[in-house]
């Protein structure tokens, strides 16, 4: 794909303009970084990361059945989804493999209307639409909002504080995992949000594409003053490893399943949805499962590289990062089942070289 033909977010002449080292990111022009990886991971752990998560699908569904027709999409169930709550869940295939892992919320708008909202990966966007309007009924209308709007998450312990200067009414009110419509900087129809994916307290903030880059200038201010940054995908990356949350593409896909990936807090047996039936009947102690690895050297293992104990591969690397909190390298990966104990030693090979790591717990890093 090309420069040109790469989608843009509402924020990209902002990143442009202000030093984001851009790249393509599934398709789209996003930064990586604009100073360094570890000065965004820092600020966001010691104050607050700005993010642009525009690119990440955002759907909504609007119907008195809505809720009851996603919970047979994701493997969580939401049907019983209290206003201004949030459930993070999969959606899988018959077989079980893991089509994508997503957000489903429960909204009301300002007449008290009740509708879904569901939050997708940005590669998967093509995909989980196709899914959803292939089994939609009649009696429920599905509308793609990611280009008419853009999403900033702002994350670290300065992150309410920050947040709470544009946005209307008491965020401290607002509990984790939970999620309402908002005024945003005196614009009315915009959407909070307290999810995360660094590991942070924080919010996310969706707001029309037009009130994007104001939104976005009047955090980047505020966050200036108190040590924060604009931070891009390096270091959303680190962070997110660091948290040992699974990325699309990494440590989720759809030839894994959720049982494999440590996922189960994710799965609800009391409600049907696609790929139930599958996952009910595997055999998971057979599966490689997802595991830390600590390295007990200054080698920093990549995506793929491959796992040993002694002359035997049980494994693969899925991610791996110099951690800036810890100071040494870390990786998840999948290993066989019986080689995932913690305190395991193993060997992760290094372009053709042996280097010792130790299977830890997860996550790597919890905030106090």
């Amino acid at each position: 794909m090309t420069t040109e033909t790469l989608k843009k977010t509402p924020l990209y002449d902002w990143h442009a303009a202000n030093g984001g080292r851009m790249v393509d990111f599934t398709g789209w022009s996003m930064p990586v970084q604009y100073t360094s990886i570890i000065n965004e991971h820092n600020a966001t752990r010691n104050a607050v990361g700005l993010f642009d998560v525009s690119h990440m699908a955002r759907f909504r569904f609007d119907g008195s059945n809505a809720l009851e027709f996603l919970d047979g999409l994701v493997t969580r169930k939401v049907a019983d989804l209290k206003p201004g709550r949030i459930r993070y869940g999969l959606v899988c295939k018959e077989d079980g493999g893991i089509l994508d892992d997503v957000l489903t919320y429960h909204l009301q708008d300002s007449d008290g209307k009740s509708y879904a909202w569901m939050v997708v990966n940005a590669g998967n966007r093509e995909k989980i639409a196709e899914w959803i309007q292939a089994r939609l009924p009649e009696d429920i209308t599905f509308t793609d909002h990611t280009e008419q709007t853009a999403m900033i998450a702002v994350q670290g312990p300065k992150a309410m504080e920050i947040a709470q200067a544009i946005v209307e009414g008491d965020l401290s009110e607002l509990k984790y995992y939970q999620g309402r419509e908002a005024t945003i900087l005196s614009h009315s129809g915009g959407l909070v949000s307290r999810t995360g994916y660094t590991g942070e307290d924080g919010v996310e903030l969706t707001v029309s594409a037009e009130n994007a880059i104001a939104t976005w200038e009047a955090l980047f201010v505020a966050a200036a003053e108190v040590g924060g940054h604009a931070v891009g995908l390096g270091a959303r990356d680190t962070l997110r490893l660091e948290a040992a949350m699974p990325l699309y593409g990494h440590e989720l896909s759809e030839e894994i399943t959720p049982l494999q990936a440590g996922l189960g807090f994710a799965m609800s047996w009391d409600h049907e949805f696609i790929g139930k039936a599958a996952l009910e009947a595997i055999d998971k102690d057979s599966l490689p499962v997802r595991v830390g690895l600590a390295m007990e050297d200054k080698r920093v293992p990549r995506e793929h590289y491959p796992l040993y104990s002694g002359d035997q591969q049980v494994g693969e690397v899925t991610s791996g990062s110099q951690s800036p909190t810890l100071g040494s390298p870390i990786a998840m990966g999948y290993v066989a089942r019986a080689f995932a104990a913690e305190g395991t030693q193993l060997d992760v090979d290094v372009r053709g070289k042996r280097h010792a790591a130790k299977v830890v717990p997860l996550p790597f890093y919890k905030r106090k």
